[in-house]
């Protein structure tokens, strides 16, 4: 069977989504890199770093979501490409002229956060408006397969890169990386309907878009479920580095080889989540999926020294990795179809600040407990924790609704036929753009 073709709007969509994640992956770290390299930054700075980027990122992007909401959603992907690719670039000038200090690379560490949140909320609402309900888990699963093979081959390059071109030369990649997604979308073409301004919806901003999620009865549980799970997940890594490294004698390459092979799985868990939910159901595979994902992270707590040791971390991060490429495509069609789509944007984006957030404050707090006790039992404690968190996967299925905004009622799909485009993209309905709550049914990012 031929590879289905989603329409020239996605093809385009997938590319500016492409350009930008390799970049991405490409300087995967870099800021850390630099603040070690140039700045002779300590662990605290590098530890604040990281957490500044994403808290505050958060907090700058709560007034994001009702501004993107009510506005065409292409010209914010490409505004936000903009503003990243600006902020990045100020980081290379800056050290060419010997002017680079910390909080520079914390201002644009947030910067970037926050128009990364602006840039997802716009994009996740602009796919629902273009793809088909029963095409979405193919879409998402193509957005997936993409980042698992930019995880695979980035960073090496990067690490190339950096080693002949000096330690800003990723940094300037992934700036020129957003310049290609701005023109990728910009190459989309075609008309979109400005959305309906609901002065009440607006005025709720991303408030509206968490009391959205926590008045459903799915989402809710998928709400509290991968934000937890994502937290305990990464909250342990800078952790892991120093137990690998610094306890156990690993070598930087052995260390990147141990997550850099495992992404591997994650491609193919993304080519397989669409034959799987097209057999078992999309309900059946996100609850196994999401399952067998928090199964794999406790086994971290046993690595030792040598081949072994590293084979176990390998075999841990392939599992790990191979669910998570299962779930993510279909947690996130699942998402979209849930979600109403004059709430899209708030939706996604209070769900992405929440997770940044809580990320952050959990990575803190992970980083307080190994300094009482060690990163070995931090590491533990972390996959415990992750094997409690199936409890809040939504167990029952209660098919595919959306919840209104007025007054917390299901509603079901729309049943009129789609108009599309001489290339097969879907052409966004009034009731698609404004008002109005819509259900349908869908996959990934």
């Amino acid at each position: 069977m031929g590879r289905r073709s989603l329409g020239r709007r996605f093809g385009w969509l997938w590319a500016s989504y492409a350009f930008s994640t390799f970049g991405t992956r490409i300087a995967f770290d870099a800021f850390p890199l630099i603040a070690v390299l140039v700045l002779h930054a300590g662990p605290a700075q590098v530890s604040v770093l990281a957490a500044a980027g994403l808290a505050v990122g958060a907090a700058v992007a709560v007034p994001l979501g009702p501004w993107v909401e009510f506005r065409r959603k292409r010209p914010v992907m490409v505004a936000m490409d903009l503003v990243r690719f600006a902020a990045l670039m100020s980081v290379p000038v800056a050290y060419v002229f010997g002017w680079l200090s910390f909080v520079q690379l914390v201002v644009v560490s947030v910067v970037v956060g926050a128009a990364g949140i602006a840039f997802r909320a716009a994009s996740g609402a602009y796919l629902k408006a273009i793809v088909r309900p029963e095409n979405l888990v193919t879409a998402s699963g193509r957005f997936e397969a993409t980042t698992w093979t930019a995880t695979v081959v980035g960073p090496p390059v990067g690490g190339v890169a950096i080693g002949i071109l000096g330690p800003v030369a990723t940094v300037v990649a992934d700036a020129f990386s957003y310049l290609l997604s701005a023109a990728g979308i910009r190459a989309i073409g075609g008309t979109e309907p400005r959305p309906e301004r609901v002065v009440r919806a607006e005025r709720g901003g991303v408030l509206e878009g968490w009391r959205y999620v926590l008045g459903h009865p799915t989402l809710r549980l998928l709400f509290f479920n991968t934000v937890l799970v994502n937290a305990l997940i990464m909250a342990p890594a800078p952790l892991l580095l120093v137990l690998m490294v610094g306890d156990l004698g690993f070598a930087p390459w052995q260390y990147g080889l141990a997550f850099a092979v495992p992404c591997l799985g994650g491609l193919a868990g993304s080519r397989l989540a669409g034959p799987v939910v097209a057999r078992f159901g999309e309900h059946r595979v996100m609850l196994v999926s999401g399952v067998l994902r928090v199964c794999w992270p406790v086994g971290l707590a046993f690595i030792g020294p040598g081949a072994w040791g590293l084979v176990l971390v390998m075999v841990v991060e392939v599992g790990l990795i191979t669910s998570v490429g299962v779930f993510n495509p279909v947690f996130a069609a699942h998402r979209l179809t849930r979600s109403a789509t004059d709430r899209v944007a708030r939706v996604l984006a209070a769900w992405t600040v929440t997770g940044n957030a809580v990320t952050a404050a959990v990575t803190a707090l992970w980083g307080l407990l190994a300094a009482l006790t060690s990163a070995r039992a931090a590491i533990a404690l972390a996959g415990v924790l992750l094997l409690a968190t199936p409890l809040l996967l939504p167990w029952r299925d209660r098919g595919s609704q959306a919840v209104g905004g007025g007054g917390g009622r299901d509603v079901t799909a729309r049943g009129e036929p789609e108009d599309r485009d001489q290339d097969g993209d879907r052409e966004p309905q009034d009731g698609d753009e404004r008002g109005g709550d819509v259900a349908a049914t869908l996959h990934e990012r």
